[in-house]
């Protein structure tokens, strides 16, 4: 039996004892899958078997999260700005996204919610997560927000249009819908309309930023960049993620 077999387990303990100290678990996990491709790259793999190795990645991480009393978690799994890759590469990420989608529906745990533009996705692919998700109305254990064709201006965007539209059939004014314009009734036309927003943001393979992912709920996010690509995120990661959440002293601004 190696070293790490046996120190492994007596670390993740140490972890979870550390976090029950800390008393704070957050109840909205942002999470923002990076590092597949450089992870395919890293291992001589394809492309494909990279977003395929992060997709195997993602039960195991709403287990987790379960495990520890999250209650909400939103994997950012394709952006806006993905669309805008080499057309193979991106048929084969949709692919594999969507199989996911499906996977996550079938396990009957998780209820899903589509956060991002259906529109901007192919016909096909909207389909199948518009499915998936209809399939996960009665599920209980874990909400699971899948931002699929999301960004965080495209989402702000799409709030306001969809609040001016409100106002516009009801019979509102210009002058009456400027003035009543707020941060509140931006917010009740979000995507993520009457959940808590994120309390902990993680986003793996070592990147500092946060590349549009849920701009306008993250404003009083704690952040945690994990240096691992994303098929390669452990569960002492993770535990690393809450611990580092449970010692901070959050102000929300204040």
């Amino acid at each position: 039996m190696g070293i790490s077999s046996v120190l492994y387990p007596l670390y993740e303990r140490r972890l979870t004892r550390a976090i029950r100290k800390g008393g704070s678990v957050p109840r909205h996990v942002g999470v923002i899958l990076d590092g597949n491709r450089r992870w395919a790259r890293q291992a001589g793999a394809s492309t494909a078997t990279g977003h395929q190795k992060g997709a195997d990645k993602i039960t195991e991480v709403l287990e987790w999260s379960a495990e520890s009393g999250v209650e909400v978690v939103t994997l950012w799994m394709l952006s806006t700005d993905n669309l805008s890759r080499d057309p193979g590469e991106l048929t084969a990420l949709l692919d594999i996204i969507c199989s996911a989608v499906e996977t996550l529906a079938a396990d009957g745990r998780w209820r899903l919610q589509h956060v991002g533009d259906a529109s901007l996705l192919p016909p096909d692919a909207a389909a199948r997560i518009a499915r998936a998700v209809a399939s996960t109305a009665s599920a209980g254990y874990l909400h699971v927000n899948v931002a699929v064709g999301y960004g965080g201006r495209h989402e702000i965007a799409d709030a306001v249009r969809a609040y001016l539209r409100s106002e516009a059939a009801s019979g509102a004014s210009l002058e009456q819908v400027a003035s009543s314009l707020s941060v509140e009734t931006i917010a009740e036309h979000l995507y993520t309309k009457g959940q808590p927003d994120p309390d902990l943001v993680i986003r793996t393979s070592g990147e500092q930023r946060l590349g549009g992912f849920l701009l306008w709920q993250s404003a009083h996010s704690e952040f945690y960049f994990c240096e691992a690509y994303w098929p390669d995120f452990r569960h002492v990661d993770f535990l690393r993620a809450l611990r580092d959440y449970a010692q901070r002293e959050r102000r929300l601004g204040r």
